[in-house]
């Protein structure tokens, strides 16, 4: 068991305890931490608090975090949509609604462990055992082309594109309203939203650079077929980065709309292309896979021929 020790700085003060907690220990959710306030393993100034305690500033807050639970992914029988594959990497259409890898809350059905399965094993170790392969993500309600590394030598050339920005991504997605141009970059840092830890956004200070290129493919009434090319690779960008100019993704309820689109089970955003330089040969292989379901239902009713 391991003992954090905080200190409630002015700026604290009316600020609820679980909240700072969750603020102070990015390990933490904000549910988590009124679960440990409840079980009694928070002490403010040495006394034990009630969950809805508002801190005044200046106490000193003991928390007693628990051993994190063991955790490895498992081998699972689930169908993947393979795109590309060869000794050194493969290249699935992740379908919407699976999760890349596990997590707490996802500890099966995802990627990684459909993965283990049709790899025998055969994945990178850099990204650890939850993340066995996994050079970069996209969100479990977005579809599309993800690459995996079936060893280190794979996994380091691939992760040097993605910094070096040579290991291209472009997606396609409909967001809401008219864009006045026909093109256009989005330069804006991304970092956590200050108000919701959950969700991202376009902040002034702790951000990371972020620009997203896009450009129109059709136009709809209240409506823009766009395809985006990322030229970072910052969490939730396309759909940070699209709301922040005023259009959010069709579909997003986390920037968007509260209410879920009629017949979209996710925001509509789907990995369209995928170009790199194989890591052995150096070659470049350019892949691209058809949209969603979904995706193309939507559109076709946009056409008026769905």
């Amino acid at each position: 068991m391991e003992t954090a020790i905080l200190t409630a700085t002015p700026e604290a003060a009316g600020q609820r305890l679980d909240a700072f907690l969750a603020e102070s220990l990015p390990e933490l959710t904000r549910s988590a931490a009124q679960r440990l306030i409840a079980e009694g393993h928070v002490a403010v100034d040495g006394r034990a608090p009630a969950k809805s305690m508002k801190l005044a500033g200046g106490e000193r807050v003991a928390v007693t975090l628990p051993e994190p639970e063991e955790a490895r992914a498992l081998p699972e029988d689930i169908p993947l949509d393979v795109v590309y594959e060869d000794a050194d990497v493969i290249v699935v259409n992740k379908p919407v609604g699976m999760v890349v890898h596990p997590a707490p809350g996802h500890s099966g059905g995802t990627l990684v462990n459909a993965l283990l399965h049709h790899c025998g094993g055969s994945l990178s170790g850099v990204g650890g055992e939850l993340r066995p392969g996994i050079v970069h993500r996209i969100d479990r309600d977005t579809s599309g082309l993800i690459i995996a590394a079936k060893n280190d030598f794979a996994h380091q050339a691939l992760s040097l594109q993605l910094q070096d920005h040579s290991l291209r991504r472009t997606y396609e997605a409909v967001v809401i309203g008219n864009l006045r141009e026909d093109s256009g970059t989005v330069d804006a840092p991304i970092g956590r939203c200050p108000g919701d830890r959950k969700k991202m956004a376009v902040v002034r200070q702790g951000g990371k650079s972020a620009v997203t290129h896009w450009e129109v493919l059709e136009r709809f009434p209240g409506y823009t077929h766009v395809r985006c090319r990322l030229e970072t690779g910052r969490t939730h960008q396309i759909r940070v980065h699209m709301a922040y100019i005023g259009h959010p993704l069709y579909g997003d309820t986390v920037y968007g709309a509260k209410k879920p689109a009629p017949g979209m089970t996710g925001q509509c955003l789907h990995a369209v292309g995928l170009t790199f330089r194989h890591p052995r040969t150096g070659e470049e292989v350019s892949l691209s896979c058809p949209l969603n379901e979904e995706f193309g239902a939507f559109l076709r009713k946009l056409r008026g021929n769905g």
